[in-house]
């Protein structure tokens, strides 16, 4: 397993990692668009979910091409990324589950997120995460659950609807776990 430590810090697999989340970021914007119109503009920075988690990591691999790291950031990036990459995979699942059928988008969805949450745990070895940063994402994390689920900010899944209590309530624990596998993976 060694190998793979070395490849994913190598130049070339940090830029091209960095141009996939740079493209994803951007498709994941265009995704929230619609909602993104109907929105106040006071719950903007707390919509879209997924393409936030994969700019935090755009900035963390950026740091490590620039050897300049920051433990908030990469605390925001694992947690967020790993939170929001099973979300989405949950979520399109759900929809399966509930009677609409799986199209590519779907599965698009479902393999990219699955990737974003990955990702964010592959690097850990290099994070440089303290306990102000387990903080700090905890708060934004939990913050970002009471926009989605009290102020019916979450991201549109029309087909769960019905749902939204439960998924609320899934959503709360994910966060919660997110939260603690940072803490396991810190390093203080």
């Amino acid at each position: 397993m060694s190998w793979i430590r070395t490849i994913i810090m190598e130049r070339w697999f940090l830029i091209t990692l960095l141009w996939i989340n740079i493209l994803g970021t951007i498709y994941g914007y265009y995704w929230y668009l619609y909602q993104l119109q109907e929105t106040p503009w006071y719950f903007l920075p707390f919509v879209p979910d997924s393409p936030t988690a994969s700019l935090f990591f755009v900035f963390v691999i950026i740091g490590f091409l620039t050897k300049k790291q920051h433990g908030w950031i990469e605390a925001l990036a694992v947690a967020t990324l790993f939170k929001y990459g099973i979300w989405a995979v949950g979520m399109n699942l759900g929809g399966a589950f509930v009677g609409t059928p799986l199209d590519f988008v779907n599965y698009m969805l479902i393999f990219s997120h699955l990737g974003m949450a990955v990702q964010g745990l592959l690097y850990a070895p290099y994070y440089k995460i303290k306990g102000w940063h387990i903080v700090l994402a905890a708060f934004v994390l939990f913050h970002n659950e009471i926009i989605d689920y009290v102020f019916d900010m979450m991201p549109r899944y029309p087909v769960l609807d019905p749902y939204q209590n439960t998924i609320g309530y899934f959503t709360f624990w994910l966060s919660a776990i997110s939260i603690f596998i940072l803490w396991k993976i810190r390093r203080p």
